[in-house]
């Protein structure tokens, strides 16, 4: 009997039907990743370096911030090797580690989302319990769990993905997604669609149901106490913005792979890289500028930055050169 499962090295080939324009796009995605790095770097350190910051929808921010300027490493780098010098060859222990980390940083693009949606439920719906309950020993009890979910279903279905038997090296994608390598077994996959789509349902489903609850009863309670509904609504705003974006492109790059259409290959893969890069990309330059606080403490930083670039660019170079 032929062994099937000789393959533990593959070849990515996103974007092929590109040809001779497929380093191109090295130039779109590094700038989306330096850009991705710098924002989240800043808004890390702003939220850190700034006292008055050291509040629990600034922290989550900045949480959210630390995932997000980890998640590109983890594949763009690789995906810029690929379009630039042609090097698309990993290994399968390669492949599932980076699936493993993509995907569980992924997972918590969401769950931090899930996070900031109960504390303006606290600060909105109970703002006379919301320092008592956003204690970092009560709030604790709405981390862990999720936590340990993201952590569980993302080894479950990496695992069983390393265990399958590879009829082809090829992959069409520039990094290794669950799906992506799942459709280069051999035999039946269905365990390995179910224990998919059980995470697609427990993680962004479940998350993006209870962000939805919880905003369902903040505009409630903001329809009932008008005093306080404008401010209510100016924060939430910058959530739901987040959350549509990362809703919208989630579903596509789902759905591109569970619905055979006539959707190109090269689409398929662009839907499914900006899934998880364009958030890292959009969100802190979004927080940085409808987050108030925020948006404020960085334009007092880069003041800072800009005035001591400007006084050690007039000083002489004789200055530096005392003996």
């Amino acid at each position: 009997m032929t062994n099937i499962s000789s393959h533990k090295h593959f070849i990515l080939v996103g974007f092929e039907e590109l040809g001779a324009l497929r380093p191109v796009l090295f130039l779109p995605f590094f700038l989306m990743f330096v850009v991705s790095l710098l924002a989240n770097s800043l808004l890390v350190y702003v939220v850190i370096s700034r006292r008055a910051l050291h509040q629990p929808m600034s922290i989550l921010i900045a949480g959210m911030a630390c995932v997000e300027l980890c998640l590109p490493v983890f594949f763009v780098p690789n995906m810029l090797l690929n379009f630039l010098f042609d090097w698309k060859g990993i290994s399968l222990i390669g492949c599932l580690i980076q699936m493993h980390f993509i995907h569980f940083f992924g997972a918590f693009q969401t769950t931090f989302l899930v996070w900031m949606a109960l504390d303006r439920y606290f600060a909105i719906c109970t703002p006379l319990y919301y320092h008592e309950v956003m204690a970092l020993q009560r709030f604790i009890r709405f981390v862990i769990p999720l936590c340990v979910r993201n952590a569980l279903l993302i080894t479950v279905f990496v695992s069983l993905a390393g265990k399958l038997s590879f009829c082809t090296d090829r992959m069409n994608h520039c990094f290794c997604e669950h799906m992506a390598l799942v459709e280069l077994a051999c035999g039946s996959t269905s365990i390995n669609s179910l224990a998919g789509l059980m995470a697609v349902f427990l993680i962004p489903v479940f998350d993006f149901f209870v962000i939805a609850v919880s905003y369902v009863r903040i505009f409630s309670s903001v329809l009932k106490s008008r005093s306080s509904g404008a401010k209510a609504l100016h924060t939430c705003v910058t959530h739901i913005i987040v959350l549509s974006f990362s809703l919208t492109l989630a579903l596509i790059a789902f759905l591109s792979y569970r619905i055979r259409s006539g959707l190109p290959a090269a689409i398929r893969v662009f839907f499914s890289t900006m899934y998880l890069l364009f958030p890292c990309f959009f969100n802190p330059i979004i927080y940085g500028v409808r987050t108030s606080e925020i948006r404020q403490h960085m334009l007092k930083l880069l003041a800072h930055w800009r005035y001591y670039v400007k006084v050690f660019s007039s000083t002489p170079a004789s200055c530096f050169c005392l003996l």
